[in-house]
């Protein structure tokens, strides 16, 4: 039974990740300009990723229910603290099925980047499981999208160097 679970969870994951007919087929691609997207805040705030041009910025999807996700969210909100200053951003995009926004409060209020409760759009799907993230640099350019948790030395190794160059 487990393996037929499985199965259909990650049939079902593809499936989000592919965009219908209907929907504009910009999805986000590694070396390709990031396709814009506007980002909902707990507190209603919309950010755009246009108006983050000039910042290295990190979406990542998450879930309460995620293990990993919940393992790499300590260090991020550590990186995100120390280099912030330097144009550094994150966003925890929760999936739907995580819990209310309220029940999150005491969460994002120790965390040093901020929770999202949406994305606009197809273009940053899940890469066949969570975490899903999006590393986009200070030109706007998808740099690097992974599925699975971040490790420190593997975050700083992406991160640092794009911190370092300037906006093109």
């Amino acid at each position: 039974m487990g393996r037929i679970w499985n199965f259909a969870a990650s049939a079902v994951l593809v499936a989000c990740a592919v965009p219908s007919q209907g929907e504009a087929a910009t999805v986000a691609k590694v070396g390709k300009p990031a396709p814009p997207a506007t980002i909902t805040l707990f507190d209603k705030r919309k950010v755009t990723l246009a108006g983050l041009r000039g910042k290295v910025v990190v979406i990542n999807h998450w879930a309460t229910w995620c293990g990993p996700c919940k393992a790499e969210m300590p260090m991020m909100s550590a990186f995100h603290a120390r280099y912030k200053a330097s144009g550094f951003e994150i966003f925890g995009v929760t999936t739907e099925d995580s819990l209310p926004a309220f029940y999150l409060k005491k969460l994002a209020g120790a965390l040093s980047y901020p929770l999202s409760r949406g994305i606009s759009g197809s273009s940053y799907p899940f890469l066949g499981g969570l975490p899903t993230s999006y590393v986009i640099d200070r030109s706007g350019v998808v740099r690097y999208a992974k599925a699975g948790s971040f490790q420190p030395r593997e975050f700083s190794e992406i991160i640092l160097p794009l911190l370092r160059e300037p906006a093109r």
